[in-house]
Formats: structure tokens, sequence, C-alpha cells
């Protein structure tokens, strides 16, 4: 459902929609989209409140309205916005509330209903500012800038100028954002809201939900949606390296009858726990977990986990289980973590209080400094190529991720394998068209081949409904997407993707019809034009686009004397030249307001798809700027 439509049933502010979503996940622990009994048990068991099992059963019974043994998303905004069942709501308000070292605050966003409390995590404010001293301290331009106090607001007043936003990004995911783009130096509102902005599309880009996020929000220093966009893009940068291509050794993780393929399948957070598990067993320890909040809060496992991945000159040693008192016990565990350069994310208090947000951070620094796994050896890993994830394929996945989808897509095609998100995807190009009763969602049977029959269900209506929508879909069926044939479901998210777009460009045209390619064409070649600007372009698939000229002119006729023209290479011949000039264009578009996808590489060789989203996308902005 969409986030407008569930704003107007149960009469929330998007803002506090966002919020809520925040809560939930701090429940979820898994993150498939349901809370069970068990996680709600751990989440209650982690703040010091025991809870009977039959008491969990009935708190999510009286939520439950669909009667399927958990709370989905929607269940929660309910019981959220109404608080009909007082009792059960005040427990999950209590536990948040303990769980996170919340301080009350008023709602500042525009957005804010009046009166509206936020919760801030004064253990996260600490531990996302110790970060960015830790990681960003050797960044010349930031000499004047950190480090942050820890212990005071100053990290909800260091983003007010996107500077800092802007660095945190390419630190996620490195040269995303040209920084011959920022704005430098002392600024006035105006820079600083171009700042913002390109450091919100950026983030946009790199797969980070920044709906209902504007420069005003971060100018004033919204608690609350500085530390989830500040969040995101952290956990971004964390999970960047979880995979086949970077860590080749995460084939060591395999269990007994599993294929590489249903391995490569779990979440970052589920290789992890798998990741931990397997260094204790190496360890000789029959300790394992299954989450990050409960199962680590006695710092046993962290005490020999460290001893296991560190080097052997480093001094983890096992000492700290000589400390019966818990706290000074993770102090102890915590000092030799600073001995391998890994104290980072958690205090003593957030071990002890298994907080699961900061020790899932802790844990992938761990594996990202020191993985500790085998590399494969000659034949071990001749096809991981092609676990290898593609540009295109990342593209789509970082746009999903924007629109706030759920869950969070990790991997393009067995993520998509139940339909759920491409309905949703449908749903934001065409609201209100799917009918969700139609839909059945987790959990899912454990019989019967784990409902693969009723994901099949879910993937033919998604395809149905592409179909209704004009959508070219000759020979694709349920069946293909539920399988993930690379081919056909990309097909099937492009045409999705372009549809959003030019949904977009409708609605502020307010036009009947649907906008067309050519439409488009001529859009910029007008507006390139009546600027004065010399370059143009005949389509998509134009090998001049190569060089950029007509995207920056575009920008500059868009926005005049945007562009810094020292910054383009004239007449380039080389690919480098080309690079460098697209990915100028790229972050100049985001900073003038095009929320723009596609990368430097696919305007260099001009993808007609992605080209396509770039035009369009500065073509909307352009219809904006001039309503």
């Amino acid at each position: 459902m969409a986030d407008e439509e569930l704003c107007e049933r149960y009469q929330v502010t998007l803002d506090i929609l966002d919020e809520i979503r925040q809560n939930f996940a701090e429940f979820d622990l898994d993150g498939n989209g349901h809370i069970t009994t068990k996680e709600l048990g751990s989440v209650l068991k982690s703040v010091g409140k025991e809870v009977p099992g039959y008491q969990l059963r009935d708190m999510v019974a009286e939520i439950d309205r669909d009667k399927n043994g958990t709370i989905e998303l929607e269940e929660f905004i309910s019981m959220y916005s109404s608080m009909k069942s007082k009792e059960v709501a005040s427990t999950f308000l209590t536990a948040l509330s303990k769980r996170e070292g919340i301080e009350a605050k008023g709602g500042t966003s525009m957005a804010s209903s009046e009166g509206t409390t936020h919760s801030v995590a004064d253990e996260e404010t600490s531990a996302f500012a110790e970060y960015i001293n830790s990681n960003l301290k050797d960044d010349p331009d930031l000499k004047d800038r950190l480090p942050i106090d820890a212990k005071s607001s100053d990290l909800f007043k260091s983003v007010n100028d996107g500077f800092l936003l802007c660095k945190m990004v390419n630190l996620s995911v490195p040269d995303t954002i040209d920084e011959r783009a920022i704005n430098r130096g002392k600024l006035n509102l105006y820079l600083q809201h171009e700042n913002l902005t390109l450091a919100l599309n950026s983030a946009s880009s790199i797969g980070c939900k920044t709906v209902n996020i504007g420069p005003d929000d971060l100018i004033r220093g919204t608690e609350h949606l500085v530390l989830g966009l500040m969040w995101q893009i952290i956990r971004v940068g964390l999970f960047a390296k979880i995979d086949l291509q970077h860590n080749p050794g995460l084939f060591r993780l395999l269990e007994e009858g599993e294929t590489l393929e249903e391995l490569m399948k779990l979440t970052p957070e589920e290789l992890l726990i798998r990741w931990v598990n397997y260094q204790m067993d190496q360890a000789g320890n029959p300790r394992r977990i299954s989450n990050f909040s409960s199962d680590i809060t006695d710092s046993e496992v962290y005490t020999y986990l460290l001893k296991q991945i560190s080097p052997a000159d480093a001094g983890c040693d096992l000492t700290p289980m000589m400390e019966s008192d818990l706290t000074e016990r993770a102090e102890k565990m915590l000092t030799n973590a600073d001995k391998i350069g890994c104290r980072q994310f958690v205090q003593a208090s957030d071990v002890v209080h298994g907080q699961p947000k900061l020790n899932m951070a802790f844990v992938a620094n761990l594996f990202n400094m020191y993985p500790n796994l085998q590399a494969p050896e000659d034949g071990e890993g001749d096809d991981f190529d092609r676990f290898e994830e593609t540009r295109e394929e990342k593209t789509f996945r970082n746009w999903m991720n924007s629109l706030g989808i759920s869950p969070y897509v990790q991997h393009l095609y067995t993520d998509l394998c139940d339909g759920l998100v491409i309905l949703q995807l449908i749903d934001s190009v065409k609201p209100n068209c799917v009918q969700w009763n139609r839909v059945t969602r987790p959990p899912w049977p454990k019989i019967g081949g784990g409902g693969k029959m009723k994901k099949i269900e879910n993937c033919n209506y998604a395809v149905l409904l592409g179909n209704q929508m004009k959508f070219s879909l000759v020979g694709i069926d349920g069946n293909d997407i539920h399988n993930g044939i690379e081919n056909l479901t990309l097909a099937l998210v492009w045409q999705l993707m372009r549809a959003y777009t030019l949904r977009i460009l409708q609605q502020i045209s307010e036009s009947e019809q649907p906008i067309t390619d050519k439409q488009v064409v001529e859009w910029c070649n007008k507006k390139l034009k009546s600027a004065g600007k010399t370059s143009s372009i005949e389509h998509f698939q134009d090998p001049g686009i190569s060089d950029s000229r007509a995207v920056v002119d575009l920008i500059d006729a868009i926005k005049t004397g945007s562009i810094n023209y020292k910054n383009f290479r004239e007449n380039p011949i080389s690919d480098t030249d080309k690079f460098l000039n697209a990915k100028y264009a790229i972050s100049m578009a985001r900073k003038i307001g095009a929320p723009v996808y596609a990368l430097p590489e696919d305007l260099v060789e001009v993808k007609p798809q992605m080209v396509m989203t770039v035009f369009a996308c500065l073509m909307a902005r352009g219809m904006t700027a001039t309503k």
C-alpha cells in the first residue's frame, strides 16, 4: 500500500509513518517484514522484561488482525495510530524507550504533528559521531569540523550545510559524489540547500530512503531524521563488501548440504551471524548466536571472536571472561577490540543491553577488518563470477530501496521471487491498482515447498498488472520471476523504473497522456536552444551523449550559472576524460534537484535506458522550476 494511502487510513503524517517504520524495524530483528513472538520476547528480554510465552502470544494476537501469528507493518501502524490496545501499545513503547536509551524530543519537522514525541537514541548519537571522527579524521577538508563532540548535540548541527553528509556518502560508496560539485567555505542558506539536495539525492542513488526528508529538516537538525539518514548511509558502507566478489572466503560458511546459491540468498545480517558462528566453531567454543541482541549480552561470544580473528601478536586474549560483572567484562572485551582498531559503534552498556543495530554494526566492522576466512584454493572459486552484481542490477536495486520498499532488497532476483517487491513497485507507479486482498504475504507455510505456489501466484498477478499497464512482457510469466530468470526479471524491472520516471513527468506536466521518449528529446532540445546552447541530442542512443556536453548544458539551462565550465573537459577523447565529465554531470544534476540513479559509466557508454532516465529527470526538474 502506498505511503499516502497508509497516512490517510490511519490518520498519521508521512513523518510519523517513517518513525513508525523505524520502530517496527527495532522489533523485526531478522528484517523479514513481520514480528514473531520470539522476536518480541528477545526485545523485551534485552531490556530486562521477562514475559512468559503465553503472554507474548496474547500480545501478538491482540494486534494480529489477519490471525497469521505474526505482526506485519500495517498492523503495527494501526496499533500506534489508534492505541486501542493501550496495554500492549504501552509495552511496545516502553521496550523501545528502554532499548534505545531514549531522550524525548518534540517534533521539529514541519511534517510532524504538534507535540509529537520522537525517539532519539543517545547511544546512536555517540556511536555515529565517533564513527565519523574515526573514519574521516584524515580528510583535510574536515580538519576544522572534526572531531565532533560525541556527548553533545553537535552531531545534529554538523549536517546543516550538507558538506559532511556528502563526505559520508563518499565514505560508504566512494566516488558517488564528484567533490567538484560541493559548495565550500562560508555558505549562505541557498548554498547550504544545494549541498543538502546533492547529499540527499546521492544518498537515494546508493539505496537510502530519503522520502520525507528535506534540506530544511537537516538545517534544523531534526534529530530522528538525521540519525535515520546517517544510519542508512553507514549501513550501506558496512554491508558493501559482504559478498563473494570482495570476500571469496565467504564460501567457507557453507553448511552441510547447502549450495552456494542458497548461501548467497542470505541477508548481510544473516551472513554475519553465520560468520560469527563459524569463527566460534573454529575457536572450539560451542556457543552460537541467532541475533545481535540477547545472544551477545554476556560478551563471551565477542571475547572468543576477537581472539579468533585477530593477529597472533595483537594481545586479544580471554581475560575478559574472568570478570563476573557483565559491564566490566564488556569494557575489557572492548579494550581488546581497541587493540586491533575495531572499537567502534558500541559502548559496554550497548553490549550488555543488547542494542541490536549498534552490535550488528560492530560485528560488520569486525568482518570488514578481519574476515579471517581462508581464500579459495585452486579450482574452488572458479564460478564465483556469476554471483557478482552488475552495474545495471545495482542501479535497479538502489532505486527500489530508495522508495522504501519492504523488505530491503539485497539480492535483486531472490528478493523479488515472491512478487511482493514488484507489487509494491507497481503500486508506486500506479497507486491503488494493486488489490492487496489478492496478495499472499509471509509467513509462508513450512510445507508444500515453503509457499511456492502462493509466491508464483503473486508473481503472476504482478505480470498481469504489468500487461494491463501496457508493458512489453511477451513470454514472461510468474514462474520466470519466481525462478529469477535474469533477463526476463530485468525486462520487467526496467519497465517499472521507466514508468515511474515518466509518471512523475506526466504529473508535473499535467498531461492526460503518458510522456513519450520523443517528447523528452524535444523538450530537452528546445530548452537547450532557448538558453543559447549549441548542444543537442537526436535520441537516447546518440553517440554524442558520451562526452556529457548535452547533459551539463541542459543543467545550466535549467539553473543558469550552476555549471562551472572550468570543471568540464572540452572535446574529450579518452574514456578517462569522458568519465570525469559524466561524473561531474551526474553530481550536478543531483545538486539542482534531479533524482538521478544512473552512473557516470552509463553516459560514457551511452546506455540508452539509463540515459533516458537522466534526461527525463532533468526535464521533470526543469518543468518544476518553471511552475
